[in-house]
């Protein structure tokens, strides 16, 4: 049993050592835990459902699952207008908060793995927040 235990506890720290994508979403996850509680909880709430008819869910967004460039957009450049969020219209002004690419991809990343939402392990990086341009 006390050879069960040594090799469970092997395989675990030796796996929580190894640097990987899973490592670095985790860590940007939780970056991103400190940004949405200092820039978006307000109005999209603690656990991400929105205020209905107001401010649009983040938990189980289609608008954001789909297309997670949608999100990248509303914080990089803010959002005026009329979207679409699981079936419910929303028209509303969100400011563009001021962030720079490294905490827009952090609180993409907490986002999109939080409240039901699954990126299925894919991480949004500053690159690709930085390649998301404004339309015109």
């Amino acid at each position: 049993m006390k050879l069960l235990i040594t090799i469970v506890s092997g395989i675990i720290l030796g796996s929580a050592m190894l640097p990987g994508q899973d490592d670095e979403l985790a860590k940007s996850i939780e970056r991103g835990k400190m940004v949405y509680s200092e820039n978006c909880i307000t109005c999209h709430m603690g656990t991400g459902e929105g205020v209905t008819a107001t401010f649009p869910p983040l938990a189980k967004s289609d608008y954001l699952t789909q297309n997670p460039e949608n999100g990248i957009k509303a914080i990089k450049f803010g959002l005026i207008g009329k979207i679409k969020v699981n079936n419910v219209e929303y028209d509303n002004m969100m400011p563009n908060p001021g962030l720079g690419p490294e905490e827009i991809a952090d609180v993409m990343n907490y986002i999109l793995n939080s409240w039901g939402n699954d990126s299925k392990k894919n991480r949004i990086t500053p690159e690709v927040v930085t390649a998301v341009k404004e339309k015109k």
